[in-house]
């Protein structure tokens, strides 16, 4: 089984990003669970989302405590919280940045990033101030794991957003094309 933590702030798509891969590894023939963790839930606050994949059925039904990999929605989030706490060895981090993120920063982890906020505000996702990044990071996150195809995000995107699927569409292909491995 593979487990994933999402971390990110109200209003960014954290939760929705998670439902989006869940669907899009569901396309790709996997088993999927994916749920947030709730707390006080407001624009700006931190939130978390978890995703696990498997070829066979989870069973399990508690949060992530020892995810294989990351996906921090909000660099400023690293600052303020622990992001890597229970990250398994060799997991892999994706961040959302628009540079490298200094290597001391996560010593003992593989790191992706992708300038996923200027994707967003690029396709006009949200706004230029609250950009929604979910696709973006989703094909970032594509691009990091290769366990899913394009084709499995695209119809996923289709399902599940109510509105500019064009441009979720493409935000999602643009991040796939630019996420890089520090």
């Amino acid at each position: 089984m593979l487990e994933i933590r999402f971390h990110g702030r109200g209003g960014q798509g954290t939760v929705v990003a998670s439902v989006l891969m869940a669907n899009a590894f569901f396309y790709a023939k996997y088993c999927v669970q994916s749920f947030p963790l709730f707390g006080v839930e407001r624009r700006g606050a931190p939130v978390e989302a978890y995703l696990r994949i498997d070829k066979k059925d989870i069973l399990i039904r508690t949060n992530v405590y020892t995810p294989d990999h990351l996906v921090v929605m909000d660099r400023t989030l690293t600052g303020s919280i622990d992001v890597t706490k229970g990250l398994k060895k060799n997991g892999i981090i994706l961040i959302n940045s628009s540079e490298p993120v200094e290597s001391d920063l996560f010593p003992n982890f593989k790191t992706a990033y992708v300038d996923a906020t200027g994707i967003a505000v690029k396709h006009k996702l949200g706004t230029r101030t609250h950009p929604i990044l979910n696709t973006a990071m989703l094909g970032g996150l594509t691009k990091v794991l290769n366990l899913c195809s394009m084709n499995d995000v695209e119809k996923a995107i289709k399902k599940e957003v109510p509105e500019f699927v064009d441009n979720n569409i493409k935000a999602a292909e643009e991040a796939f094309s630019l996420v890089k491995f520090i």
